[in-house]
């Protein structure tokens, strides 16, 4: 099991609903294949550095957890297809 961080960014205009069934979503696919989500860290609504699909903002959500090396390509490939994920990026850390 390896130490991961996810950082993604959803469409600003999501209720808060939609932003927990994401964080949920995505916390889910971690413990279906018996990693430990460690923490989600919510940070908001922000600015994003230049505009994205004609968006400027995004809410930003920070998640730690350890897994199996092979989460990371599946969650990658779960955010590549949902269309409330505006940009991700999953990292080991050490």
């Amino acid at each position: 099991m390896n130490k991961y961080e996810t950082l993604y960014v959803l469409r600003a205009d999501l209720n808060e609903e939609a932003v927990e069934a994401q964080a949920a979503k995505y916390a889910k696919a971690v413990t279906d294949v018996k990693g430990e989500v460690e923490k989600i860290d919510k940070w908001g609504v922000k600015k994003l550095a230049y505009p994205i699909d004609f968006k400027t903002e995004g809410f930003y959500v920070l998640m730690t957890f350890t897994a199996p090396s092979t989460l990371p390509l599946e969650l990658e490939r779960q955010m590549k297809i949902a269309e409330e994920v505006i940009r991700y990026i999953v990292i080991r850390k050490d």
